[in-house]
């Protein structure tokens, strides 16, 4: 394994959202090879409970997209109160009007794609995690398989505020649970840089809780 590429995939695949090119079609085929990919990612007890929706339809986006703004505007308006005068700083300024253009724009994207569990998660944290756990690995990797073929995305959740309401317009049964919805398209740029991120020795620990790591 090439280290020097892999490392940068993983260190280089964000949140995209401005940048995501909403005019360039994107081909069927290569959604599905993505998502082949992603099949092989982990999945609790191998039970593969993991589906996955591929929205292409107009008027479905549309009313997903009325959904979608009707929460995350509301949402990035808190968030902004939320901040006070950090809102006005250039790292506040940028995160607010990245979300604000994907929430204004998100019927436009050229494909959406809904991550889907089988079953309705139970209560605790041990249950709930086995859950989730069983697809958010296999949703990474459909991300990293598609920033390596040029295309970007971001886990969204906004939507699940209406999930009875996608689930009718979609028509996904009682008994599977929409855990997110990734907008996906070509970006408009080539790469992106490594995101500021604290310092591994404020966020992990070695034996016992905040006992140094020591670069281990």
């Amino acid at each position: 394994m090439n280290l020097e590429d892999i490392d940068h995939l993983l260190t280089t695949t964000p949140s995209v959202r401005k940048k995501l090119d909403l005019d360039r079609p994107v081909e069927p085929e290569v959604v599905a090879d993505c998502l082949r990919l992603a099949l092989q990612a982990p999945t609790a007890g191998g039970q593969q409970t993991w589906r996955w929706l591929v929205v292409r339809d107009q008027e479905i986006k549309n009313e997903l997209g009325k959904f979608f703004r009707s929460v995350g505007s509301a949402y990035v308006d808190n968030v902004e109160k939320r901040l006070g005068d950090a809102a006005h700083s250039p790292a506040g300024k940028r995160s607010l009007s990245s979300g604000r253009f994907l929430i204004d724009n998100i019927e436009r994207v050229p494909v959406m794609v809904i991550p889907c569990q089988l079953g309705r998660p139970d209560d605790g944290n041990q249950t709930l995690s086995a859950f989730y756990g069983s697809i958010f690995p296999a949703v990474w990797s459909f991300q990293l398989a598609l920033r390596s073929r040029g295309l970007g995305s971001t886990l969204t959740t906004y939507h699940l505020t209406y999930e009875a309401e996608a689930a009718k317009i979609l028509g996904i049964p009682e008994n599977v649970t929409q855990v997110g919805l990734l907008p996906v398209a070509y970006t408009t740029v080539s790469d992106f840089k490594p995101a500021p991120r604290n310092p591994l020795e404020q966020v992990a620990f070695a034996d016992r809780w905040e006992a140094p790591l020591h670069g281990e």
